[in-house]
């Protein structure tokens, strides 16, 4: 078993705490690359999609708004807080569909989203930070 296999099956392991279900895909729509999440706060949604060239399935729970991402958009690269990765778009509230996308791919480009969550927080992008010597 390779190092990238060991990763991967850790990563799915289910966390201890509340149970999870999987974020439910509209009807015709396909996730040929898997299908994690990426959550912030309710407050930071609106800042965030008219940073975006385009925008995949959407949804809210009350207090996060969630998009889809192809699976492992989070291998090297720390999403900058507060969002929240969720690997298999596993989540424990409720919640709804606010924007879905035309045709049958689900998914927000993660880089575009991680550009737009690092600047409505902030963040400096993981890439453009000092390497300590």
């Amino acid at each position: 078993m390779g190092l990238d296999t060991l990763v991967r099956l850790q990563r799915r392991r289910p966390a201890a705490g509340p149970p999870a279900h999987r974020l439910q895909l509209p009807e015709g729509m396909t996730a040929p690359l898997g299908c994690d999440a990426v959550a912030v706060p309710d407050r930071l949604g609106p800042l965030v999609v008219p940073r975006l060239p385009r925008l995949g399935c959407v949804y809210t729970d009350g207090s996060h708004w969630w998009w889809i991402v192809p699976s492992d958009s989070d291998y090297a690269l720390p999403w900058p807080s507060p969002a929240h990765y969720a690997t298999g778009a596993l989540v424990t509230g409720t919640a709804r569909l606010i924007h879905r996308p035309q045709g049958t791919v689900p998914y927000t480009p993660p880089i575009p989203l991680y550009l737009a969550l690092c600047r409505v927080t902030g963040t400096a992008p993981d890439w453009s930070r000092a390497v300590p010597a």
